[in-house]
């Protein structure tokens, strides 16, 4: 069993930034591929950025060049910076575990997820 818990969401005015934690259990953590997602009210789930084990990543074409995911193999945390945030960007952003190494942009290639960290971004 893996658990995730997010951390770091909050209210922001646009052009703000936000860093988001995803906190990992499990000793095998450096294997794991760690995605971000978000999901708006009244909308589908959506992919943000996603990190292999490898360090390899990749990110939604309306975030890149503003959110950069990392990780820390130590502290077992992946991490979400958000700059130059948008009303648009307002959401529940969860975490969630990759099924195998690849880096999907789809649900469903995801196996355990966190219960999400709230986004809000004014203007």
């Amino acid at each position: 069993q893996v658990q995730l818990v997010e951390s770091g969401g909050g209210l922001v005015q646009a052009g703000g930034s936000l860093r988001l934690s995803c906190a990992a259990s499990g000793r095998t953590f450096s294997t794991y591929t760690i995605g971000w997602f978000r999901q708006a009210p009244g909308k589908e789930r959506e992919f943000v950025s996603v990190i292999t084990s490898g360090g390899t990543t990749n990110s939604a074409d309306s975030v890149k060049g503003r959110f950069t995911i990392s990780r820390d193999n130590a502290k077992n945390t992946v991490y979400l910076q958000m700059n130059s945030l948008k009303p648009e960007d307002t959401a529940l952003y969860l975490c969630a575990k990759g099924r195998d190494y690849r880096g999907s942009y789809y649900p469903l290639a995801y196996d355990y997820w966190g219960q999400g960290t709230q986004v809000t971004v004014s203007s």
